[in-house]
């Protein structure tokens, strides 16, 4: 069994945002993994494309638009949404205050790119600033290597 403390978890800033993972792929044998996003206002990641796993978003604080199949979702605290595998999407903090979301995905893996291209963080009451050319570029060179397919093709 695992058991986090509030606030626990590996921290990890990834252009922009704060994620925090609290369980891992390595605890579930690869099935699933568990982070929380925390999003400033004006934060959320560019138009991308899931090829290989489920990603499921329950809001706990503030709201994300979502943009995804030509729909634009707000989504508020007790929220849930499912952009579904395949399909472009982003999330945008459209509030005036942070946003956060636990988010699950399956098969696990991509939170490993979050740590190969973020960098380590150890807040959430404060935000790294938006991504410098050299983090967008390590997203950029990394993303295929985990099936993501960056833009709104």
């Amino acid at each position: 069994m695992s058991v986090l403390k509030p606030g626990g978890g590996r921290m990890v800033a990834v252009a922009g945002d704060v994620y925090t993972l609290k369980l891992a792929g390595a605890d579930t044998g690869g099935r699933c993994c568990v982070l929380e996003f925390v999003v400033p206002p004006g934060g959320g990641p560019p138009p991308h494309t899931h090829t290989r796993e489920e990603e499921a978003f329950s809001v706990t604080e503030g709201e994300l638009t979502f943009t995804v199949g030509g729909e634009t979702p707000v989504v508020g605290a007790g929220g849930f949404a499912h952009p579904p595998r395949g399909v472009p999407h982003s999330f945008t903090n459209t509030g005036d205050k942070p946003a956060k979301a636990v988010v699950v995905l399956t098969p696990a893996g991509l939170e490993e790119m979050f740590f190969e291209t973020g960098r380590p963080w150890d807040r959430t009451d404060r935000f790294p600033g938006p991504p410098s050319p050299e983090e967008i570029e390590r997203i950029k060179v990394a993303a295929p290597r985990y099936g993501i397919v960056l833009g709104p093709h």
